[in-house]
């Protein structure tokens, strides 16, 4: 009985042995490890050889293959529009801006854009070196074409002298992709550029719905004043009423107090003299369609893109307009003079450049120039020999200069800025001239309407100078010069459209030309 009972129990035992082992290899298994899945190395950087080709299979973008090969040699040839997560959300950024560069006035068009286009429609995140390449092609396209603007070269072609801004461009897409928000920033440009593309904006959807028709006279039309009443007034009205320039369209044919109104605001934006008749030219002015009036909006924001934003930062600085006849001078950021300004004509045309107001020169000479001399002095010599004194004018040392004097053709102060242009500011005794719509009467200095006002507030914070010995020095008839304690800068600048203050667009006479010129180019750019 023993025996079978011991036996019994070996058998017990090697029976739970069994099933323990059974339990544990079972339980093992479920707790190994699944197969690991293939996965895909993210290949870090490229061959730049690769470049070379690019730009064989795509000869269009090859303008920006210097900014593209520093970029990469920047990165060590690293893919930078891609990481291990797939494509940058920078990449989808600058896709997106150059998908609506009409929103900038960018009328170029984007080369091979169809193949980025399909690149990307195929391509799910994984590092791609042609849609690489066309992204950083597309980020100097849109970045030379909206923040640059047109290459430096061709800016003496359109006699623009006024320094350019600069900035690396490369180095600027290193903070877009820590923080792709930063391309929106609206200090970018001068603040005028975010004006102007607000506008631009606004007068493409007047485009949208047709915009205005043009106003046909009478053969016989001569004028409308208040009180008028005809078919006309109510064309004008109704014009008037989409550019805003009257709040409701009534279609009223009596010229009454409301449109007179904004007749005075429409004549203020388009450099008219502020008076309540309605002339022919006015009509004609408001028949320019709005087609060209887009373009010259865009023109400007152009001009806007090569000045820097630092030019507003100054204390104080001087801005002459050159179409809008008109001198604005800027003190801790406020305009704290406005003055109107005669400028060169179309043969004397004044240099759009920048310089340094260092003197005042009170009861100045004007020495004449020889061109002048040949031109005019000599041949009105021929004819009076009494000329020079007649004019209050004397030789010296070989050349004629004018004494000072209330006759004097520079008036009683001149402010200089040295430059080989040898263009001023300087008062004048033909007063009358600032009274005209059209004031390009110089030689290409600029004759300032408020000379007085100008010296008052130059010389305000200056110890040595008070009203009473500005006033004095100028009818001195002796001439004074005067060293600034603090140099000013001076911008001669060329703006046919431009959004005041108030928030309205301001379209002034191309007196010299130049916005056909300018459109053309960035058409072809």
């Amino acid at each position: 009985m023993k025996k079978a009972k011991g036996y019994g129990f070996l058998v017990i035992i090697l029976i739970l042995g069994i099933l323990l082992t059974s339990w544990f290899c079972d339980h093992k298994k479920s707790k190994a490890p699944a197969p690991k899945k293939k996965t895909t190395t993210f290949v870090v950087s490229f061959d730049s050889s690769l470049i070379s080709a690019f730009y064989a299979k795509y000869p269009k973008l090859v303008l920006y293959k210097k900014q593209v090969i520093d970029l990469y040699n920047k990165n060590n040839f690293d893919f930078i529009w891609y990481d291990k997560k797939g494509r940058k959300e920078t990449a989808d950024v600058i896709y997106n801006k150059i998908n609506n560069l009409s929103l900038d006035g960018v009328q170029a068009k984007l080369p091979y854009k169809e193949s980025l286009d399909a690149l990307l429609q195929k391509n799910t995140g994984t590092p791609d070196i042609d849609t690489e390449l066309f992204l950083s092609n597309y980020y100097f396209f849109y970045v030379n074409k909206t923040l640059q603007g047109i290459d430096s070269t061709k800016l003496k072609e359109l006699e623009w002298y006024l320094p350019r801004k600069k900035q690396s461009y490369v180095g600027y897409l290193d903070s877009l992709l820590v923080d792709p928000k930063l391309i929106d920033n609206n200090e970018q440009h001068i603040a005028q550029y975010y004006k102007l593309k607000n506008v631009l904006q606004h007068y493409r959807e007047i485009e949208q719905k047709g915009g205005w028709d043009s106003i046909v006279l009478p053969a016989d039309f001569v004028s409308i004043k208040p009180g008028d009443s005809s078919e006309v007034v109510a064309k004008i009205r109704k014009r008037l009423f989409l550019t805003g320039d009257i709040a409701e369209d009534s279609g009223r044919q009596l010229y009454g107090y409301s449109l007179q109104q904004a007749v005075l605001k429409y004549k203020k934006r388009n450099g008219f003299t502020l008076d309540k008749t309605i002339l022919p030219k006015h009509i004609q002015e408001m028949n320019v369609p709005v087609s060209e009036r887009i373009k010259t909006i865009i023109v400007n924001m152009e001009r806007c893109r090569w000045i820097s934003p630092d030019l507003v930062k100054a204390k104080e600085f001087i801005v002459v307009n050159i179409p809008s006849y008109r001198l604005n001078y800027y003190k801790d950021g406020k305009i704290a003079l406005t003055s109107n300004v005669v400028v060169g004509n179309t043969l004397n045309k004044t240099v759009i450049f920048s310089g340094m107001m260092s003197y005042i020169v009170f009861s100045p000479y004007w020495n004449v120039t020889p061109n002048i001399i040949k031109t005019e002095i000599l041949p009105e010599m021929q004819k009076d020999k009494n000329y020079l004194a007649k004019h209050n004018m004397e030789w010296n040392n070989g050349n004629v200069r004018q004494k000072p004097g209330p006759t004097n053709s520079l008036g009683l102060v001149k402010f200089l800025f040295p430059n080989t242009n040898n263009i001023y500011l300087h008062d004048t005794p033909s007063k009358s001239l600032f009274s005209s719509e059209k004031r390009a009467f110089s030689h290409g200095c600029i004759r300032v309407e408020k000379p007085k006002e100008l010296a008052n507030l130059i010389l305000m914070d200056d110890p040595n100078w008070t009203p009473e010995k500005i006033d004095k020095a100028m009818h001195k008839s002796k001439e004074v010069w005067y060293t600034l304690k603090n140099k000013i800068p001076v911008y001669i600048g060329y703006f046919t459209a431009f959004v005041d203050d108030e928030g309205n667009i301001n379209f002034y006479k191309d007196i010299y030309g130049r916005d056909e010129q300018l459109a053309a180019m960035l058409v072809e750019e």
